[in-house]
């Protein structure tokens, strides 16, 4: 496959799209085009939200965006993890066609095919993609990027951007928004709408909070999920063969037990000093079995909302600074994640599975003048249709390739009556890390029906009676015509969506050598490219 992508040629696109969109500005004067600034938080589940109902913490600056736009509450992804998800929503392709199917390193994401970022630039737009990005290769498409490596860290962050590297020193959620916050005022063309990927590490693992939250919600016991100690005796192999769970897979680094990385002196003294007497009674304790599993989760589950606590205070600053700048009125804001998470139900922290917490992730979006405040749809919506959705927005034409569907006409309140009735889904990275089998599924409003191909194994649910997916009813003889239903609904939505089940595009490393210019960053420190 050649390095501009499948379907439509890029370049005829490109010249189309450009040659429209300065016709349009040209005849209106000054560009009028919405805003678009897509904020992606990494694996913050939707349970962890006060819009959602969530019993564990609030999130007063998140929450805005539900009151004051539209929730949706059946949003999904098509690939639970955090490289692959990103790919879909620049792409709009699932997985098997856009090259980028895990996180394995193995395969590096093609910026030179046809997404979202390129069309809108063509079109126009200034663009620019800050914080995680995590797809092995260079940011294309965008008239600034600063990116973290990899995952990144928590504290102290290297950066990578077009002209070298840069060094911070502080609280990456923190940093990410100061950069965010500096290109907005400061750096981007004002001649030109903008659309801005404003993209969180946290509450990845291995959750690290802010030194201002270390001691937040000590004297709180966080409420259990019901399937804390699930033993998966209603499912089939894969459930109870994983290696996510929390009684038995954090680590100490996880836990806080031992000297976290990549901090500097005064950081180390702080986190000691926080821990340290809870490391203490602990050790005391000699906790064992279900115990020591509850202690895991309160130490777990604190730390995971401290990381949420530090996004959603800067999601707070950003739409501040919108509403100071007089941008709030023509920005369409999204507020999602790259998947769910699992919170201790089933057990688990982590992702992955077609279960409902990982599979499940939070969208808000608001549009003033275009979204009626404080609405909330239950259309089932996938991280598949953003691309189509950033492109409906801005007035770009949506290639046909693009296999989603644009969010706008839910968004203005626009009958859908043809809006699709069922969702598919492919998750492929096995063995490790954490050792959850290849599936793939389809999820009605009703039903989930997930099949394990590896291994031959297929689980249903019935959502309506068994919510919390602990039995499978695929073997009950009752479910025999919903089984062969969905098996025919999965092979449709398998041939529509181009997947066998087998075959994935592979690219090559798009990405030019790196620039050996220096660098500075928030800390002032020089740094060279290798």
């Amino acid at each position: 496959m050649n390095a501009w992508g499948t379907g439509r040629g890029w370049a005829k696109v490109g010249w189309i799209v450009a040659g429209w969109a300065i016709g349009c500005a040209g005849a209106r004067g000054a560009d009028s085009r919405p805003n678009i600034l897509f904020i992606m938080s990494d694996d913050h589940g939707y349970q962890a939200i006060s819009a959602y109902g969530s019993y564990r913490n609030r999130t007063p600056n998140i929450d805005r965006l539900a009151k004051e736009g539209m929730r949706f509450d059946r949003a999904f992804v098509t690939n639970s993890i955090c490289g692959p998800s990103r790919a879909v929503i620049l792409t709009g392709k699932y997985s098997h066609l856009n090259g980028f199917p895990d996180n394995s390193g193995q395969a590096y994401f093609n910026g030179y095919q046809t997404t979202a970022p390129r069309l809108l630039k063509a079109a126009g737009y200034t663009t620019a993609v800050i914080g995680k990005w995590h797809l092995n290769s260079d940011p294309v498409g965008f008239d600034h990027w600063e990116i973290l490596l990899g995952q990144g860290p928590y504290y102290n962050p290297r950066m990578k951007t077009p002209r070298g590297f840069t060094e911070h020193e502080g609280y990456t959620t923190d940093i990410i928004t100061d950069l965010v916050l500096e290109w907005l005022e400061h750096q981007r063309d004002k001649t030109k709408p903008f659309f801005l990927m404003y993209h969180h590490k946290a509450p990845h693992r291995n959750w690290q909070p802010a030194l201002r939250h270390l001691d937040r919600y000590k004297d709180v016991t966080i409420p259990e999920p019901p399937t804390l100690f699930d033993d998966y005796s209603g499912r089939e192999k894969p459930a109870g063969d994983t290696q996510m769970t929390i009684a038995n897979h954090l680590t100490p680094m996880d836990l806080k037990l031992v000297p976290q990385p990549g901090l500097t002196p005064q950081q180390q003294e702080a986190f000691t000093k926080a821990y340290a007497e809870e490391n203490r009674q602990l050790e005391a304790a000699n906790l064992t079995g279900k115990e020591r599993t509850r202690w895991n989760y309160q130490r777990y589950v604190k730390d995971y909302l401290r990381c949420v606590d530090a996004v959603d205070e800067n999601v707070g600053r950003v739409l501040d600074y919108l509403d100071r700048s007089g941008l709030a009125q023509n920005t369409v804001v999204f507020y999602t994640s790259d998947q769910g998470w699992y919170l201790g139900e089933h057990g688990w922290y982590d992702k992955r599975w077609m279960y409902e917490e990982s599979f499940r992730t939070p969208l808000l979006v608001r549009w003033p003048g275009q979204v009626q405040p404080g609405t909330a749809t239950d259309k089932m919506v996938l991280n598949l249709d953003f691309a189509e959705t950033f492109l409906d927005i801005a007035g770009v034409p949506i290639p046909s390739e693009m296999q989603g569907e644009s969010l706008v006409p839910i968004l203005k309140g626009q009958p859908t009556p043809n809006w699709r009735t069922s969702v598919y889904y492919h998750y492929y990275e096995f063995p490790q890390p954490h050792h959850v089998h290849p599936h793939l599924g389809v999820r009605t409003e009703r039903y989930k029906l997930i099949h394990f191909y590896t291994i031959d194994a297929w689980e249903l649910f019935d959502l309506e009676k068994d919510p919390q997916e602990l039995k499978s009813v695929y073997h009950d003889p009752q479910y025999a015509p919903v089984v062969a239903q969905l098996q025919e609904e999965l092979k449709r939505l398998m041939e529509k969506y181009g997947d066998d089940g087998r075959t994935v595009v592979k690219f090559e490393n798009p990405s030019p050598p790196p620039a050996k210019a220096k660098a500075k960053g928030k800390a002032g420190k020089a740094a060279k490219a290798p």
